[in-house]
């Protein structure tokens, strides 16, 4: 009996694991849900990527609601989704505030200038604290926060604008977007 657990503790192990990589290859990474979906915005007061004697800060957005956009010149994709964070922010819809996460002041003025600043603020986080706590892992990531503060939504990857207005419009435009 002994002689036979020795085999099956290694195949349940194997079996196991083998789950576990067939469930990964078929679920979307982008798709994964946030733990903060439903929970108050983490806080943060950071300095201002074009000014550092100014802070910028979630609590400058309170009882309105507003986007987070995590960003850095680093980011390929982030350069991707610009073009459409330009259009969003013409709309006027909701404040847009930029977390600029691990990267070089000057090469992220030097981006805005040049591509255009879509944002209302951005927060300056070089070692990318105020990022952990919002739990990204990567860039771009948008956060949609409600005018109570609650985080509403989350985007993994590059913003379209179908995704702006099939995910988020409605998110802004209802009852509780906008409380």
């Amino acid at each position: 009996m002994k002689r036979n657990l020795r085999f099956l503790i290694p195949a349940a192990l194997f079996a196991a694991l083998v789950g576990f990589l067939f469930f990964g290859l078929y679920n979307d990474p982008r798709e994964i849900p946030s733990p903060l979906i439903g929970k108050p915005a983490p806080s943060f007061s950071l300095e201002s990527l074009a000014n550092p004697s100014r802070r910028v800060g979630t609590t400058d957005y309170q009882g309105r609601p507003y986007v987070v956009n995590v960003w850095g010149t680093w980011c390929p994709e982030c350069r991707r989704e610009h073009e459409v964070l330009l259009s969003i922010a013409r709309t006027r819809a909701v404040p847009i505030v930029g977390l600029n996460w691990k990267d070089d002041r000057a090469l992220a003025q030097r981006w805005l200038k040049e591509l255009g600043d879509p944002y209302d603020a951005v927060a300056f986080d070089p070692e990318g604290q105020a990022a952990i706590d919002w739990g990204v892992y990567g860039a771009p990531e948008t956060f949609l926060v409600s005018a109570d503060g609650t985080i509403v939504h989350k985007l993994i990857g590059p913003m379209t604008w179908s995704i702006w207005q099939e995910e988020f419009l409605p998110l802004i435009n209802s009852p509780g977007g906008r409380s």
